[in-house]
């Protein structure tokens, strides 16, 4: 006995709307099938032939009952119809019943024909006739507008398509089509409606809705469904991701029987697992690109990530398998693991153990969430290095205050970022990063101790012009100030009161080397020179005591000299005055705009004019004597008042500058609890009078201002003779003493003679960058003849002189007839050995370069200075990019210099591009 279909109300009225299409004025509609609807379904009203019908749903199995039922219905006069519905034959009814019902028989439910006219198609897909569950769920599922129409002929697809919307809420009603990936439904499996209703669904078109995700979006639909199915949509995604933690871990056989007893019947197979847990992992992959990038949705793509890995490691966790997961790269408990395992390493201080485990930490999926954590990571493995390194020496003050500012008081900057603590708040960790500071402490202590005793032996002679090797405070204007104002040039000088070396570097990070260009002397000064290090930033002693108040009037004047501001106004407009030009000083009060204005309209006048102009910064200064607990240890150019106010300016008008301090700081980081220590003498929080103790010393001779010239000021930090403050200075501490001298320039033209740029890669120390290969040094080359450096290269086999087959890169491209026809087309173009050397210089850091560097190993190569970097790097690409192929470019909005090593050895060489999924 065939089964009979089941109809509802929704079935009913679409035939209804088939068979009386025509306008049948009967009124009896006899349909085998089995009504199955609410009470209410069994009479309303629906749009029949255009019109509105009552309709009323007897259903009846006896001849009896159907006539019963007609002779009740038959004298309404409403024009309402009868829709009779049972298992009672056609054959068993009378011809006078039979005379009164549509088609004078017994109607069946052609299901597809009905699918057809709500779809207002003329056909359907054949695969669609063979799926009843497909038409019943169409039929069960209409939306109250009505489906689409779907055109001629209505395909599978797109009917499965409109019931998914319908039914799940995936995609926009009525539109033709959407997007569907593993993505959609795995966003869709996290809400709360879609996955209800599909549980609620009849078995038959779970599972056919199922195999249609399958083959729509892959083989992990039937698992993300499955768990849908047992109300755990919310957590598939979880499960996916703890599922790929186990799989990659290679854990036991007991660990996958856990993880099958997780899935519990949502998981068919194993097989069924691993493309669910990669679906999963490339979703989340996707989702904390967009938590990384900097668009609007940043917080919400991050707070969606996290939610879902913190979910599935607190499932490891209730279900035993937390330790099956070790240092997975997905979850926030790998990220910590890895963390964890790189702070073990420290006590080793191997900076090779340790720069695997960073690399591996920053190969965790979330390193980019904890940003902070990673970076405070970076610098302990920074620290690691220097420490790992033989103990640096103080052998000089010269050389002691110029290695502050180009090496010590790096490890100073990576000390404060450890001091702040770890961001996670691991305690492991932190207290990993107590003792590496604790370790950077007793090496900073020595340092300050050898160059205590130095500076104690050095400022009994030392005086103005006779530095003993050294920069002197009061020299600074005069080296470094008035080059910078020469040929009509208007330097803006901004002292920034309290500038450390450790702020001084994290400032000149900061800087756009898109605008600002840094520059030093050729030779270098003092210091610099007696190490041996070539370009690099300069430093200059302070006045002692290392306060503001003979430090910096004697910065500003040009000659020792303490006193307020009236006394610094009056000697730097004599210092400027010595050399015929015009100069304005502006100290706190005086800099800062009205409402609505960001600069005072003095200091614009001032800068739009051709004086000389200095600027006083206190925010470094007051923010140490704020005297709150614990210290601002990071600086941003935007954290210090009116600075970059100051530098845009300054590029508006032109102007080079020069940023300096007056002396620099200690950090206070003492103990909670510990009082100052108590000595006669006191005069400020780090020098007083009277007869040296232990870690103090006794300063006397003419660079000491205070007291008659002679003064007793600690070497070590942790010596304070006032109440708690965020920093002091005034003692005589490398980190106090050292004064940091900066020079920029808003364009090369304005670099003065005699001076040099300095490429962002020449500033920090080779243990900061991870790397001991020498950056190419402007400044060294011309120290050495013509004549030398050919016997030299001679001697080594490299350079232009080089045997044949032992050329270097760049030195086999300019040899090439190639690049000597390009040469016909540029002029002025840069010559053989200038080529050669950026060519070498860029392969040799890994294809990217600053402008500055890449001028820098040209002039290294030729001894000729390159003024305008960008200018020389668009000759270099007019030279080497044939027929338009970027063989070598600007990139990084005009920060970096980039070479295309394969292209270039393809256009220049002939070599063979490698092979797809080759390496270069």
């Amino acid at each position: 006995m065939a089964v009979r279909p089941v109809v509802g109300r929704r079935i009913i009225e679409a035939l209804l709307e088939t068979e009386l299409a025509r306008g049948s004025d009967r009124r009896l509609v006899l349909v085998d099938a089995r009504f199955d609807g609410s009470p209410a379904d069994h009479e309303f009203t629906a749009r029949i032939a255009g019109r509105p019908r009552r309709v009323r749903i007897s259903p009846q199995d006896s001849v009896l009952g159907v006539a019963d039922a007609w002779e009740r219905e038959r004298g309404d006069t409403t024009d309402g119809l009868l829709v009779v519905t049972g298992p009672v034959p056609a054959e068993q009814l009378g011809w006078d019943l039979k005379a009164q019902a549509v088609r004078r028989r017994t109607l069946t439910v052609d299901r597809a024909e009905i699918v057809k006219q709500l779809f207002g198609a003329t056909d359907l897909d054949p695969r669609m006739y063979r799926e009843g569950w497909l038409l019943d769920a169409l039929l069960n599922a209409e939306p109250v507008d009505g489906w689409p129409r779907a055109g001629t002929v209505l395909t599978r697809d797109r009917a499965v398509r409109a019931l998914v919307t319908a039914r799940l809420g995936i995609g926009e009603a009525g539109a033709d089509s959407f997007d569907l990936d593993t993505d959609v439904l795995l966003g869709w499996s996290r809400t709360t409606a879609g996955p209800a209703r599909f549980a609620e669904l009849p078995v038959a078109e779970q599972t056919g809705i199922t195999q249609w995700f399958a083959q729509a979006v892959g083989p992990a639909a039937p698992t993300l469904l499955a768990l849908v199915r047992d109300g755990r949509g919310e957590d598939a995604m979880a499960l996916g991701a703890l599922a790929a933690g186990v799989l990659a871990s290679g854990s036991s056989d007991a660990a996958g029987f856990a993880l099958g007893t997780v899935f519990g019947s949502a998981l068919r197979s194993f097989d069924d697992l691993a493309p669910f847990a990669e679906s999963v992992t490339w979703v989340l992959a996707r989702w904390i690109g967009e938590g990384e990038d900097g668009g609007t949705q940043r917080q919400a793509a991050r707070d969606r990530v996290l939610s879902v890995l913190d979910r599935a490691d607190a499932i490891a966790v209730q279900t035993g398998l937390a330790a099956s997961l070790g240092e997975d790269r997905l979850l926030p408990s790998g990220f910590r693991a890895r963390l964890r395992t790189l702070a073990a390493g420290f006590e080793q201080l191997s900076p090779i153990n340790s720069e695997a485990a960073l690399r591996h930490l920053h190969d965790h999926h979330l390193a980019g969430f904890h940003e902070e954590s990673t970076q405070a990571a970076a610098m302990a493995v920074r620290l690691v290095r220097w420490l790992a390194a033989p103990a640096p020496r103080a052998e000089s003050v010269g050389r002691g205050v110029h290695s502050q500012l180009n090496s010590w008081g790096w490890a100073d900057r990576a000390v404060s970022v450890l001091a702040e603590g770890d961001p996670e708040q691991d305690p492991v960790v932190g207290q990993a990063y107590s003792r590496l500071i604790g370790a950077a402490r007793e090496r900073r202590e020595a340092l300050d101790e050898e160059f205590g005793s130095r500076l104690a032996v050095w400022t009994r002679s030392a005086a103005q012009q006779m530095g003993g090797g050294a920069l002197l405070i009061e020299d600074v204007m005069a080296r470094f100030a008035a080059p910078l104002a020469l040929e009509n040039s208007r330097p803006l000088i901004i002292v920034l009161d309290g500038m450390s070396a450790a702020v001084a570097v994290q400032l000149g990070d900061e800087l756009d080397r898109r605008v600002w260009t840094e520059v030093v002397p050729k030779g270098n000064a003092d210091g610099a020179e007696a190490s041996g290090t070539g370009a690099a930033r300069q430093a200059a002693v302070s006045m002692l005591p290392s306060v503001t108040r003979v430090s910096r009037a004697s910065l500003l004047s040009g000659a020792p000299v303490a006193g307020g501001q009236s006394t610094e106004d009056a000697g730097f407009a004599a210092f400027w005055k010595r050399r015929h030009r015009s100069a304005q000083l502006f100290h706190k009060g005086e800099y800062e705009g009205e409402a609505g204005h960001r600069l005072a309209p003095a200091l614009l006048e001032a800068l739009a004019s051709d004086a000389v102009v200095g600027v006083v910064l206190n925010t470094v200064d007051d923010a140490l004597d704020s005297g709150q607990q614990g210290a601002r240890t990071r600086w941003q150019l935007s954290d210090i008042t009116k600075l970059t106010d100051l530098l845009n300016a300054a590029r508006d008008y032109g102007r080079p500058v020069l940023l300096v301090s007056d002396h620099g700081h200690v950090i206070d980081r003492t103990p909670p609890g510990q009082g100052p220590v108590v000595a006669p003498g006191v005069q400020s929080s780090r020098w007083r009078t009277g007869r040296p103790e232990a870690g103090e010393l006794a300063l006397v001779g003419p660079r000491v201002l205070e007291n008659g010239g002679e003064i007793v000021a600690p070497w070590r930090e942790d010596i304070r003779y006032t109440p708690r403050k965020a920093g002091y200075h005034g003692g005589a501490s490398l980190a106090e003493v050292t004064v940091p001298v900066l020079a920029l320039v808003p364009s090369t033209n304005l670099v003065p003679s005699g001076w040099t740029l300095l490429p962002g890669e020449r500033i920090p120390p080779a243990w900061w960058r991870g790397t001991t290969d020498p950056v190419p040094d402007e400044a060294a080359a011309p120290a050495q003849s013509s004549k030398t450096r050919q016997k030299l290269q001679q001697q080594d086999g490299e350079g232009i002189f080089a045997m044949p087959g032992q050329e270097t890169l760049g030195e086999q491209v300019v040899g090439t007839e190639q690049f000597k026809a390009q040469r016909e087309f540029v002029r002025n173009g840069p010559g053989e050995k200038a080529v050669a050397a950026v060519v070498d210089a860029l392969a040799e850091a890994g294809n990217k370069l600053s402008p500055g560097a890449v001028a820098a190993a040209a002039q290294s190569a030729t001894g000729r200075s390159q003024r305008n970097p960008e200018r020389f790097v668009t000759i270099l690409e007019r030279l080497l990019n044939i027929d338009g192929y970027p063989v070598i470019g600007l990139v990084e909005g005009g920060r970096t210099v980039e070479l295309n090593k394969a292209l270039l050895e393809q256009q220049f060489l002939g070599r063979k591009p490698p092979a797809a999924g080759g390496r270069p």
